[in-house]
Parts: C-alpha cells; structure tokens; sequence
C-alpha cells in the first residue's frame, strides 16, 4: 500500500527542487517514483512555489475533507467481493478467505456483514442476490443451543488445513421443506470427494447412523478427521467418533468459509434440490 509523503520527505523534495535536481533524481533519493514527485510539485505548490510546510499542510487538510471510499468499494476488495459472488461463494467464506489470503491487514479485509450491506446498496443488487444461496437474506443466529464435549477447530493438525493427505473431511446437512427429511454430506478436503446420505428425518440420531454408514464405507486409511459446524443434529458425535475413528472437531459459529468445501458442495446440490424440495420423498437413487 503506497505511503504519503511525510513532512521530512517535503523538506528534502523543496531543497532538491529549488538547487534544480529534476525530478527523477529527486526520486532516486528519497525512494520515490519520479511520477510521486511531480505530482507533489504540482499539486501543492502556490503560484509555482513549493514550500515544505505549506505543501504538507495543503496535503493534510485534503485527507482530512476527502470522502471516505466504503472499504467494499475499494478496487482490491471488491474484486474479490464480485470474483467471490461470481462462484457462489457465501459472504462469510469470501471473508474468510480475505482473512487468510491477508493475515494482520486490516485495511484489505471485511467482514461478511459488509458484504451483505453492499450487496444490499449495490446497483446490480438483484444480480448478486441471486448469488447468495439465501436469496439475498442475512443469516439469523443460531438458537438451536449449544452441543456437548466438542473439540474446536482450533486444536485440529496443520496438515488438515494444508491439505497434505487425503481422509479429512467436512460434513454438513441439507435440511428439507418444513424439515422433512433431509440429506447428510460428507466432502474430502484434498481431493473433493463427496459421499450423501438421505434422512427421513433430521434428528441426531439418524444423522449420526448416516455418518457412521457413509464414513464406515471408507477404508481405515481415509478416515483421519471430520468438521462440522455446530448444528444440535450433530449431538451423537462422539458415537460416530467412536465407531469410524473419526476425530471430530467443529467449526466457530458463523464461520461456514472454515468449511468451505462443504459449503460450496451443499450450494451445488441445491441446483438439483431446491429449497422448499421434501427431501423426505427422495431416495438413495435419485441422489
């Protein structure tokens, strides 16, 4: 990110000026492009004279009136932003992924509350909504209580976050119209495997008899870690720790870009299964 120009860096650029160094030397000296000199020279001078003090005071009180450019319009992160959007990414995994990609810099990240506010303002605002697999809707908190005995992710191995083998997973569940019956998603990290299971209904312990089916298939080989998110339909999960040898750790509310996999793979099923589908009529066959 480029620096302004500081006070001692104006008295240098005077003194350089008025001995007639040109610019491009002026440049070289202090560190700058010569296109930063001469555009300080021509900005803040007073009838063709640059004074230090003068030209840093002019510099200052411009900052200090200059509207503020909403960080979600700033060029850098509202690509992002769009190039996020474009892929069916949700706010908070475009987040999140700003948070990685820019660890400490504040200045190039935003939360995922913002992005649903410049959607929200944006001109092409119904363009965007159809993006979001909510239509447009922000979340609402999570009220289903709190699950028991749960490992967070912060305590999973580094190599699950690299990717550097294969057997970690990411799971998740689809629910149905009204909560009728639903589906149970299982993704591989490194490879994007994806393995679904259909429930009749979304209660823990026939999400966890799915789990422990699919991820029982699997070869002891590929069966290292699972994430899930903090859904109470996931209250059985130290039986399916128990009986996959799974270890299990889950994911801090509302940050569904910690599953991202997941995410992306639950939104491509919904093209097939929209909202509102009775998933309690589907079977293993169509899926």
């Amino acid at each position: 990110m480029a620096q302004h120009l500081t006070k001692d860096e104006r008295e240098r650029i005077s003194q350089m000026h008025f001995a007639g160094f040109s610019n491009a030397e002026i440049g070289r000296a202090l560190g700058r492009h010569r296109g930063t000199i001469g555009r300080e020279l021509t900005r803040n001078s007073v009838d063709g004279l640059y004074l230090a003090h003068v030209a840093h005071e002019r510099a200052s009180r411009r900052r200090r009136t200059r509207p503020r450019i909403p960080k979600a319009d700033r060029p850098e992160i509202n690509a992002a932003i769009r190039s996020g959007l474009a892929q069916r990414w949700s706010p908070d995994q475009i987040a999140g992924r700003l948070r990685r990609e820019h660890p400490g810099q504040s200045h190039r990240c935003v939360s995922r509350m913002t992005i649903y506010r410049w959607i929200r303002h944006s001109d092409e605002r119904l363009h965007w909504e159809r993006c979001l697999r909510r239509g447009g809707r922000s979340p609402t908190p999570d009220r289903r209580g709190k699950l028991k005995a749960t490992a967070d992710i912060s305590g999973r191995p580094v190599i699950v976050e690299t990717c550097g083998r294969f057997g970690d997973w990411e799971g998740d569940t689809i629910v149905g119209r009204r909560r009728q019956g639903g589906l149970v998603t299982l993704v591989e990290r490194k490879s994007g495997f994806a393995r679904i299971g259909v429930v009749r209904q979304l209660r823990s312990k026939n999400v966890s008899r799915s789990m422990r089916r699919l991820a029982g298939e699997l070869p002891p080989g590929l069966r290292h870690t699972l994430t899930l998110d903090n859904g109470k339909e996931f209250a059985g999960h130290q039986g399916v720790a128990r009986s996959t040898g799974l270890a299990i750790y889950f994911a801090r509310p509302y940050h569904a870009w910690e599953r991202g996999r997941n995410e992306n793979f639950n939104g491509l099923v919904r093209q097939y299964f929209p909202k509102g589908t009775d998933l309690s009529r589907i079977g293993a066959a169509e899926v």
